[in-house]
């Protein structure tokens, strides 16, 4: 079925019925929207703050490389 058809079925409707389909068709939207289950929350910006660290040596060229500075 397409949108045109459905606009041209839903565009014979009286005003009451047309109400009653808006609703209906809200009801569906709500009931497909995703749960708030970990998989669709959305990131908190700051915070995973104080959860990660970096050691104080992190800058420091690495033993490896010596050859190659």
């Amino acid at each position: 079925m397409t949108s045109l058809s459905l606009y041209t079925k839903l565009e014979t409707l009286p005003t009451e019925l047309k109400k009653e389909a808006k609703d209906f068709i809200e009801a569906l939207l709500e009931k497909n929207e995703p749960k708030n289950n970990s998989m669709y929350r959305k990131p908190v910006f700051g915070s995973l703050k104080g959860k990660i660290t970096l050691s104080e040596d992190f800058d420091a060229p690495l033993e490896e490389f010596n050859d190659y500075m």
